[in-house]
């Protein structure tokens, strides 16, 4: 399979760096693992109806998919650091296949929990946010966030292309094809990865994008257990501010994205009248043109400070979520302005996060540092998706959970302000 990526590299070489196909390939692992991740939230209404579940039970797997998706981020980091990002990425995507493909047998909740909240959460967090800056981290040393912005992106591009897909399948033919095309879809991508994603430019005989071509490669890691490595990461920086600070933004990040719009949003139109087809299309529209913001965020955060980009992103997707619930009794203006200013904030806040994140703790301990941030992201998001379906069970409308989220993110608008400017880098390990 090797001998593939080498050719490819050599058919390339003078044209492109082999830096941006490693981008691509990125590009498709991180958006079918948003494809998947979003599958669920297509078929909420059809659970209800097939098994009788209320959407507190289906919400309680999909936290514990959030969870898990965001505290595998640091032990994925650590485990592509000791077993390598190949075999890091084709186990996890393996794994995704046989538990998507599988769940299309489920018959009770129990087994949801299992396939949907274990197995896939933690086999999506080794093929999301994380790997995308590792490979940015070792590819890149120059339009790092540029990188990021096209791999933050896939998350938009995943709901884009599977959303309304998926919705159409499950209004004509129910849930159960859903899960079937999802496997398949990653059953190809683990093929291409296979084929060709190398390890490091070493592997190629290249430099990091932006250095000299004979620059000397950079030292290999020691070969330490990625448990270990992981919490000694942490142990290090929860003795740093600026970790807890970065930490609590992301968690409201997640609270305010993964969490809340994203498992809720579909059933949330179901109770103003739309069909599920309708609230998909919506979410793919925010997707299109989160691509574009997203992307165009990683430009930003090479040129301006991170800390303001962070500041404005988190104000205007707080105000924009205050305003949802109005926007449903507005005929014309009202969820198409939604759409588009929460669409082009969606998950913006990546690029400026992991550039920080890369100024406070240096670059070869920010990979798995990130993780961490990453797990505050995701626990935001499980604690969002479940508070959101207690509290649609109790209060039967989605307006408080949509008022608390927003003003979690004006909170979290200040507390980016707060991060220190200087970079500082951790003691060696």
């Amino acid at each position: 399979m090797q001998k593939l990526t080498h050719w490819t590299h050599a058919r390339l070489a003078g044209r492109i760096h082999y830096a941006w196909v490693a981008v691509g390939l990125t590009f498709l692992v991180m958006l079918i693992t948003a494809g998947t991740r979003a599958t669920p939230s297509v078929m909420m209404v059809a659970l209800e109806q097939d098994f009788g579940w209320d959407r507190a039970t289906i919400s309680l797997a999909l936290s514990l998919n959030l969870a898990l998706f965001g505290l595998m981020g640091p032990f994925a980091a650590a485990a592509m650091e000791r077993f390598g990002l190949r075999r890091t990425v084709l186990t996890a995507l393996t794994a995704l296949a046989l538990a998507v493909g599988a769940s299309a047998l489920m018959r009770n909740s129990t087994q949801m929990t299992l396939l949907w909240g274990l197995i896939v959460g933690c086999a999506t967090g080794a093929t999301a946010m994380t790997l995308g800056a590792t490979v940015v981290g070792r590819w890149f040393t120059t339009r790092r966030g540029l990188a990021m912005g096209i791999l933050t992106a896939s998350t938009a591009t995943g709901q884009l292309i599977f959303l309304p897909l998926l919705a159409a399948i499950v209004e004509a033919h129910g849930w159960r094809p859903v899960v079937l095309t999802v496997a398949g879809g990653i059953a190809v991508v683990l093929g291409l990865a296979a084929l060709f994603l190398p390890e490091h430019p070493g592997t190629l005989g290249l430099a990091r994008y932006g250095e000299p071509a004979d620059a000397p490669p950079a030292p290999p890691e020691p070969r330490r257990n990625p448990v270990h490595m992981a919490f000694a990461s942490l142990a290090r920086a929860v003795k740093v501010r600026d970790f807890w600070l970065l930490f609590f933004s992301f968690f409201i990040c997640g609270a305010s994205t993964n969490g809340y719009i994203g498992t809720h949003f579909i059933a949330m139109c179901g109770d103003y009248g739309l069909d599920p087809i309708k609230g998909a299309s919506i979410l793919a529209a925010m997707g299109v043109l989160d691509l574009f913001g997203t992307t165009f965020s990683g430009w930003l955060s090479d040129r301006f400070n991170s800390r303001v980009l962070l500041f404005w992103y988190y104000g205007l997707r707080g105000l924009a979520l205050v305003y949802l619930p109005w926007a449903f009794g507005l005929s014309y203006f009202g969820l198409p302005v939604f759409a588009l200013f929460y669409g082009l904030d969606w998950v913006a806040t990546v690029p400026p996060t992991v550039r920080l994140t890369n100024d406070v703790f240096g670059t070869r301990e920010a990979p798995i540092v990130f993780g961490w941030i990453v797990a505050g992201h995701q626990l935001g998001a499980a604690f969002a998706a479940l508070l959101g379906g207690v509290l649609r069970n109790s209060l039967g409308t989605y307006t408080v959970a949509t008022m608390i989220s927003g003003a979690l993110c004006l909170v979290a608008a200040v507390l980016v302000l707060r991060i220190h400017r200087r970079a500082r880098t951790l003691a060696p390990a």
